[in-house]
């Protein structure tokens, strides 16, 4: 085996590792924090806690969601890839396995916390943890994120925008389950759970926004110093992130200056200040956040061209001037 296909195995095994692990986390927070008082939320699992109470809690959350996600997947094969498709299928598979496992226990004992509003920041706080460790690993728990997929390929409209409607229906669908009373009894028991699932959306829209940034933010320095050639070489060396040297002039000084430029992930950047600081502790130095760097070493693109375009990208021939 080549290294290189050594490391491509390696990081695909990394990746379903800690795709397994986001699964649990958001089967967790569903199951014990959200589900025990009644909430509906968005997703597969918003639409499998409406079932399970339209049948009088008969037909498991798991059920629905893993049948659901099973149809969307075969319907959609064609538009959505063979890659795609197997990693939904595992993390539909997965999440509805760990749902599947604990709900029952969690739905018949009381909850674990048992004011609402508490309950169900910490359930949405967790969901959101789930769903960006799963996303930042390239997973999907299938979902929405299938129907935000397939319709992304024959339209214009934005995922976001998709996943919003589809999941403010599903929560606004809590309003049509069985309930013993008049319509003003009705409006009055079902619109803080609607309130309370709408909140629940946001919360872990939230934090799942925050994780992906997190993952991909990457910091910035710009450093001037007389012993540039040492800092490189050491940063080059010791920290291995790679360094840019540009000409420069100080316009008060009129002397010729290098100016250094690098990239590095945030959590890097302690490493790069003790760099410069044991080399050169009158160094100028700038720092700025860096809110996604793609290429070697950092991200990877992840943009479809279309194919109409692709096609003729590659049948231009390249302009040349004389």
């Amino acid at each position: 085996m080549t290294k290189q296909k050594y490391d491509s195995l390696m990081s695909n095994a990394k990746d379903y590792i800690m795709i397994l692990i986001g699964l649990m986390i958001y089967a967790v927070g569903f199951s014990a924090f959200i589900l025990p008082h009644g909430i509906v939320i968005g997703g597969m699992a918003g639409l499998g806690t409406l079932v399970y109470f339209a049948t009088n809690t008969f037909v498991p959350v798991a059920v629905t969601m893993y049948g659901v996600n099973l149809m969307l997947v075969i319907g959609g094969y064609k538009l959505l890839g063979r890659t795609f498709t197997i990693r939904t299928v595992f993390g539909a598979t997965g999440v509805s396995l760990f749902v599947g496992l604990i709900e029952g226990y969690f739905t018949s004992h009381p909850p674990l916390i048992a004011d609402t509003a508490m309950s169900i920041v910490l359930g949405g706080i967790l969901c959101g943890f789930g769903i960006g460790t799963i996303y930042i690993h390239n997973g999907t728990s299938g979902g929405s994120d299938i129907i935000a997929a397939m319709i992304t390929k024959v339209s214009n409209v934005s995922v976001g925008r998709i996943l919003m409607a589809v999941d403010m229906t599903i929560v606004a669908l809590t309003f049509f389950l069985p309930f013993d009373g008049d319509m003003e009894a009705r409006i009055q028991e079902s619109i803080p759970r609607i309130i309370y699932g709408w909140v629940t959306i946001f919360i872990y829209s939230h934090i799942t926004d925050m994780i992906i940034n997190t993952n991909r933010q990457a910091t910035q320095f710009i450093i001037f110093s007389q012993k540039w050639a040492e800092i490189a070489d050491s940063i080059n060396n010791d920290a291995h992130r790679g360094v840019t040297v540009i000409d420069g002039m100080g316009w008060y000084s009129k002397h010729e200056v290098k100016v250094l430029l690098v990239w590095c992930r945030k959590i890097e950047s302690v490493t790069i200040f003790r760099i410069i600081k044991s080399i050169d502790n009158n160094a100028f130095i700038t720092q700025s956040n860096a809110n996604g760097v793609y290429g070697k070493g950092f991200d990877t693109m992840r943009v479809k061209m279309d194919k109409h375009k692709k096609q003729n990208s590659n049948t231009e021939s390249p302009k040349t001037t004389d």
